[in-house]
């Protein structure tokens, strides 16, 4: 089973290189199934769901999110009934929404799919233990397929590390995101499972993690508030492509994908 997870999507630069780009890298790479993290696929901040919609339709299959999943209310009346759609798993249990799926891929082989928060620097929300979160998780997803793939969404990178320790050997990947900057660190960890600190960031490549350069520098300098932009410009398509054993769960290489494209300026985000 090949796997492509791609990296947190950016305003209309991140959805415009999915839209344009996707289905020639799923051709080319025989990508069975498709995640991407869409948390700031609105202007930078949450998603609304006709941009669920418009993800998909360009070959995404599932959607997951993060800290910003609240951003939109418009969200909160279809996160029930959205199944492509995946939240934090580990918010507290009467929240609406879920954190773990499993869905079939093109190829007819099932998967597992967890989304899990980190908690160490996330000071937005007071979130559950993504550890025993997952641990919970897999044990629930294995009674049906084998093949299961984390993606921590979290500040640090010992966090990220340490949850794939934790897992390793007993899932198929785990994958950070949320810092925008894609590492270089993709490996099999001992026991079989393909890790990456962060797929890094689907978007506007001369920004500051996907906003306008000079407002974040102005915030710096300055320590006032002001509106954040999506960048325009050359974009990129980070991610990582994983194959996996669909008899075991167990990754077989883990490589990082980055594609660039030159777009003209877009207005509005």
């Amino acid at each position: 089973m090949i796997v492509l997870f791609i990296g947190d999507v950016m305003g209309k630069p991140g959805r415009r290189i999915i839209k344009e780009r996707l289905p020639e890298i799923r051709r080319k790479t025989g990508a069975e199934l498709v995640i991407a993290n869409g948390e700031n696929a609105t202007e930078g901040f949450g998603i609304v769901p006709a941009q669920i919609g418009e993800l998909c339709a360009s070959g995404v299959d599932i959607v997951t999110m993060g800290d910003h999943v609240w951003d939109r209310r418009e969200i909160a009346g279809i996160i029930d009934s959205e199944l492509r759609l995946l939240r934090p798993l580990n918010y507290p249990g009467n929240v609406p929404g879920r954190g773990l799926a499993v869905v079939r891929t093109s190829g007819g082989l099932k998967a597992g799919i967890i989304n899990v928060q980190g908690r160490v620097f996330m000071q937005k929300q007071v979130l559950d233990d993504p550890f025993r979160a997952a641990d919970m998780a897999i044990e629930s997803l294995k009674r049906e397929t084998p093949v299961v793939l984390v993606e921590i969404h979290a500040e640090a990178t010992s966090e990220k590390q340490a949850l794939a320790w934790h897992l390793a050997g007993r899932v198929g990947a785990v994958v950070g995101t949320h810092t925008h900057v894609q590492t270089a660190d993709e490996r099999i960890l001992p026991g079989g499972t393909a890790y990456i600190t962060d797929a890094g960031m689907t978007g506007p490549v001369d920004s500051v993690i996907g906003m306008r350069p000079e407002i974040s520098i102005a915030r710096f300098l300055t320590q006032t508030p002001g509106k954040w932009q999506v960048a325009d410009g050359p974009v990129e398509l980070c991610g990582v492509l994983i194959e996996i054993d669909e008899k075991t769960g167990l990754a077989l290489s883990i490589e990082r994908v980055r594609e660039r494209v030159e777009f003209p300026p877009a207005a509005g985000e």
